[in-house]
């Protein structure tokens, strides 16, 4: 498998590249982030993480997932039915979490603790102030995911992500979009986070079961991160993550490129499979001619010939068209 590239161009933590974010593929950014005070506390030791983390922590309880020794840290379905799954969720305080993290630390096969997608700015006030991600105007949600030696299936995000890595190691492993086929992806519900999950298991990959699964691999790129790396993922490409020491810390924030009135495109997907999947095939062959017109390939000429005032949502959508036409969508699902 191939390497995630370095990326090469200038970098300012403090302001970063828009060619980076807005970029279409990922990168790993080496050193970027190496000066944040949560960095260095963490070169350190684990404990002195801990209390450089604990000087911003004001009580808030955060969701602590709970993996026993035998899941090996794969966050993941209960057994082959996919109808649960191998985690329990408790709420728990920071230095609960902290204190059974540095106490497992020395434990060879562990039960695995994540604190998942959890609110920097929430749980950590200031802690941004001191740690900057220079995102611009981007109106970024920074989250901040805390936990032993854990595995995160492989999926995707709708936004775009710049991960750094604050203390442990992680393994990124990236495909691109077109790879879903080889990636074997879940239900979309139920899920583990929210997104459908790959069910090959990286670590034993069933290949009598997922036979495509080394297609992936030949397409997708990896890349081992230290405390002040980061990875910049687009959107929707595919990741899988692995922490590989006791005590790891990854700080990300996920930005659209998108107005906030653009809804997300999985509403549309669920609609589609409840409309048109289970048609005959003649009639859905027409209906991508449709989405192919009106969607993918879209462009001026495609409304030009229809008076501006009568365009509706063939034209440029704004926030009140946009708030219209999810009204109206709303009064026609209800019948």
């Amino acid at each position: 498998m191939r390497a995630v590239p370095d990326w090469s161009g200038p970098f300012d933590p403090n302001e970063m590249p828009a060619e980076l974010l807005t970029g279409d593929r990922p990168y790993v950014v080496r050193g970027g982030f190496a000066h944040w005070p949560v960095v260095q506390a963490a070169r350190q030791s684990d404990e002195a993480l801990a209390r450089y983390l604990m000087g911003f922590y004001q009580g808030m309880r955060i969701g602590l997932f709970q993996l026993a020794p035998e899941a090996r840290g794969r966050v993941f379905y209960a057994d082959e039915t996919l109808s649960g799954f191998n985690f329990s969720r408790h709420g728990a305080t920071l230095d609960q979490v902290l204190t059974g993290l540095l106490g497992l630390s020395a434990t060879p096969e562990p039960p695995a603790l994540y604190v998942g997608s959890t609110t920097v700015d929430a749980v950590l006030p200031g802690f941004l102030d001191a740690n900057v991600m220079g995102l611009g105007q981007r109106d970024a949600l920074v989250s901040l995911w805390l936990g032993n030696r854990t595995r995160i299936a492989a999926h995707y995000d709708l936004p775009d992500n710049l991960a750094v890595v604050a203390a442990g190691r992680r393994r990124f492993t990236v495909f691109p979009p077109e790879q879903i086929a080889n990636l074997y992806m879940g239900p979309l519900d139920p899920t583990p986070a929210g997104q459908p999950i790959s069910l090959v298991d990286f670590e034993k990959p069933d290949l009598e079961r997922f036979p495509r699964f080394p297609r992936a691999l030949d397409a997708g790129e990896t890349a081992e991160l230290e405390p002040g790396d980061a990875i910049f993922i687009p959107s929707m490409w595919f990741h899988h993550i692995v922490g590989l020491a006791p005590v790891n810390l990854l700080i990300n924030a996920w930005w659209r490129q998108t107005p906030d009135y653009v809804d997300s495109p999985l509403n549309a997907l669920h609609l589609a499979l409840m409309t048109m999947r289970d048609l005959p095939e003649k009639e859905r062959h027409i209906w991508q001619h449709h989405f192919q017109h009106f969607v993918f390939a879209a462009d001026a000429a495609t409304w030009a010939h229809i008076p501006e005032a009568a365009r509706g949502l063939l034209g440029p959508i704004d926030d009140t068209l946009s708030r219209q036409a999810r009204a109206q969508l709303l009064i026609q699902l209800k019948r």
